[in-house]
């Protein structure tokens, strides 16, 4: 059972002020309300009807949030077994039909071959555990995974000593902000194909 602490609140959609519960996972740290809140405004053009991917789905805050005001579809990958047994009630208790929950390593899904059916992803959250060296890595393959559609954008929230001189040139820089030990930035794809 999760303790009061372990709880995130939707701000805004279908699911306002639904308040769900999370388990106490080391490294488990969901994105913070002001956080979201900016974050959100920044996504609100790009969200109606979007595809979405939560790589680092944990507490399940950025992808109910997306889902709840108006995503598509939102895909959340997810490792931790206790995680994703309470993002499975999550997803039962809001009826989210539009949410897919996958049991897989963020990497594992982006070095897997794509299938023709698969869908692109319009926008992607990337929120890895802090200090743990996965970002670098899951841009790369993220990038050549042919997950992105033409014109995605990607969020990503780390630590704000890391330097994020390795994203592709192709991501372009929207947005960013700083909230304590925390950086969190908005990119567009651009491919002048």
């Amino acid at each position: 059972m999760a303790n009061k602490a372990n709880r995130i609140r939707i701000i805004a959609g279908r699911w306002r002020g639904r308040k769900l519960d999370f388990p106490s996972i080391e490294g488990l740290r969901p994105t913070t309300d002001p956080i979201r809140e900016t974050l959100f405004n920044w996504l609100q053009r790009y969200l109606p009807q979007a595809n979405c991917l939560d790589l680092y789905a944990g507490s399940g805050a950025l992808g109910f949030e997306a889902a709840s005001r108006g995503a598509r579809h939102v895909l959340m990958v997810e490792k931790e077994a206790q995680a994703i047994k309470t993002l499975q009630e999550n997803k039962a208790l809001l009826q989210a039909d539009n949410v897919q929950l996958m049991h897989r390593i963020a990497l594992d899904v982006l070095k897997a071959k794509v299938e023709e059916k698969e869908k692109s992803f319009d926008i992607v959250f990337l929120d890895p555990p802090f200090q743990q060296g996965e970002l670098q890595e899951c841009v790369k393959h993220l990038e050549q995974s042919g997950r992105l559609s033409d014109d995605a954008v990607i969020y990503i929230e780390c630590e704000s000593k890391l330097k994020l001189n390795f994203l592709p040139a192709t991501w372009v820089e929207r947005r960013q902000k700083k909230a304590g030990q925390v950086v969190y930035c908005l990119y567009q794809r651009e491919t002048n194909d």
